[in-house]
């Protein structure tokens, strides 16, 4: 039912390099790192910068698609990608978290979640079925199904829950997905849950991935949970995961994470951070975290990275982006965001270089200790 083939090229310890080959012709190398385009827009950049950075899959949000401009408008343009003129893949979540997140007022029920919207205070209601249809007419190419994530901390009776909510919602997901034949033109991902739980995630993982789908996906981690919880949640959930399927861990793009995650077998990533932090000032470099608006950058006439060969390094000096933040140019957001981003491709590139080379472990010390 998968509308791309994923390989393994090789294995080192666990962490896996593989290829997502799509039958629109986009190939994927993994592990690979998706940009975050929440209303169908990298913010600062354009779908021209993606493409020059090498990007082939971005990620976009359901709830605020679906809230503006709307699905029925993002349909009559073709869908979503033919909207903002990217002609590569996509992912879309389910817009699940973010009406819980950003909603004054969420209700979970059997049914599904009803919930106010942040925009106008105006009531929806998503289920496992609607979300689909939506993201039928955002016209991703990977869809998420709607899922319960419980927030952090959360009982052991609202995890419990939360699964129970899960799993139900996910065969009514599947169950849709096939009869509308959203199958024939979307892959659907299962989500695991289960909080920080040792037990609840493995329960989760293996009642998710009994379901046959092209790919599975880990939620409901890096919400505020200590890191050594981090790491056994996600260590317990990726050894009930089979190994011929795409794993993408949602929400997740600090450097030690994911190297933490990539050496459990971890193949797809998604996070705001780079560009969120890059907006308000820091940027990723071969040394470590940078902070381009610190006093002591101010006469400084070299690159944010000495080592990076982006167009922004390139042009530009340190002293003068620091200037650029410090006005609050919008050229400043622009340019410090494709930086970051040109770190991530060009990080995910080397991590999986590393793991073909069978020098992983070698390659995950060396960048560990700048960022931790």
């Amino acid at each position: 039912m998968a509308l791309f083939k994923f390989k393994i090229d090789n294995v080192d310890s666990n962490a896996r390099a593989g290829t997502i080959n799509f039958e629109n012709g986009v190939n994927l190398e993994t592990p690979l790192f998706m940009p975050v385009g929440t209303q169908a827009n990298v913010k600062s950049l354009s779908s021209n910068d993606l493409d020059e950075i090498g990007y082939k899959m971005i990620l976009t949000n359901t709830y605020h698609l679906y809230l503006r401009p709307g699905t029925d408008l993002l349909k009559t343009f073709g869908g979503v990608k033919k909207f903002m003129a990217w002609p590569y893949s996509m992912l879309t979540d389910s817009g699940g978290f973010q009406a819980f997140s950003l909603s004054t007022l969420t209700k979970y029920s059997d049914s599904g979640i009803k919930f106010k919207s942040h925009l106008d205070g105006s009531y929806h209601d998503f289920t496992p079925e609607n979300v689909l249809d939506f993201q039928a007419s955002i016209g991703s190419d990977i869809v998420m199904p709607l899922d319960d994530c419980a927030p952090y901390p959360a009982s052991e009776k609202r995890i419990i829950e939360s699964l129970a909510r899960t799993h139900a919602w996910l065969e009514r997901s599947r169950n849709h997905w096939i009869k509308n034949e959203f199958n024939k033109t979307q892959s659907l991902f299962g989500i695991i849950q289960g909080g920080t739980g040792f037990n609840t995630r493995k329960q989760s993982a293996q009642a998710v991935t009994s379901l046959e789908l092209p790919g599975y996906a880990i939620g409901g981690l890096s919400v505020g949970e200590k890191n050594r919880e981090f790491e056994e949640a996600l260590a317990a959930t990726t050894e009930e995961m089979p190994s011929d399927k795409p794993r993408y861990l949602m929400g997740v793009g600090s450097i030690p994470e994911i190297l933490y995650s990539v050496s459990k077998g971890i193949d797809m990533f998604d996070c705001v951070l780079p560009t969120r932090n890059a907006r308000n000032g820091q940027v990723f470099t071969s040394l470590g975290k940078v902070n381009v608006r610190a006093e002591y950058n101010k006469l400084k006439d070299t690159p944010m990275d000495e080592r990076c060969t982006c167009k922004v390094c390139k042009s530009y000096s340190l002293g003068y982006i620091r200037h650029l933040h410090k006005t609050k140019e919008l050229l400043a957001y622009s340019l410090t965001t494709y930086h970051n981003l040109f770190f991530m491709k060009k990080f995910m590139e080397q991590l999986r270089e590393s793991i073909i080379q069978n020098n992983f472990q070698v390659f995950y010390n060396e960048w560990y200790v700048k960022f931790k």
